[in-house]
């Protein structure tokens, strides 16, 4: 799809939810995650697409696929970097090439519910991520793009929900059969 069809799609989306923003709360697809033995899993959509995780060997898995950590960063990573190119496009910039690279430590401490030597629990997450993003446009001026990157950011669902901190509601369906 070209960038000036992809403004023509924002903008039609954004002029029907001005109109009615009731239109804009939604449903996300649901991920249905399944044990696959070991400590494989498998992620699915309800379109059929999958992607299984493992862990690493040092902490028991095979580590033959990639882990759900960095199914976590790859997200972030990829919507920021949606989310450049949607700006972009609504903006008719023309993108010679965006990267958006998602890093993070962690401490596997955290998994098994250690604490520090101070007696303070160890998170399980990422302390932080950190985003790297790489982008260029012919005629378009540095602080420009540095200006539409950070804009996009923060219009990041995946970014948002992070630095938002957004609740988890557990619910637990258990059979001791």
């Amino acid at each position: 799809m070209a960038a000036q069809d992809i403004a023509r799609a924002l903008q039609r989306a954004e002029s029907v939810l001005q109109r009615k923003p009731s239109l804009g709360l939604h449903e996300d697809a649901p991920a249905t995650a399944r044990w696959d033995g070991d400590l494989r899993v498998v992620a699915s959509h309800a379109n059929g697409d999958a992607v299984i995780t493992d862990m690493p060997p040092e902490l028991g898995g095979a580590g033959q696929r990639v882990t759900p950590g960095w199914l976590f960063r790859a997200g972030i990573a990829s919507c920021v970097t949606t989310r450049i190119a949607m700006a972009a496009a609504a903006a008719g910039i023309e993108l010679r090439a965006l990267e958006v690279v998602a890093s993070s430590q962690s401490d596997a401490r955290g998994i098994f519910a250690m604490t520090a030597t101070d007696g303070t629990p160890v998170p399980a997450g990422p302390r932080e991520v950190h985003l790297t993003v790489r982008i260029s446009a012919p005629g378009v001026s540095a602080e420009r793009l540095r200006a539409m990157v950070q804009t996009s950011n923060h219009c990041s669902p995946m970014s948002h929900a992070v630095q938002a901190a957004v609740p988890i509601v557990l619910h637990v369906e258990a059979d001791a059969g």
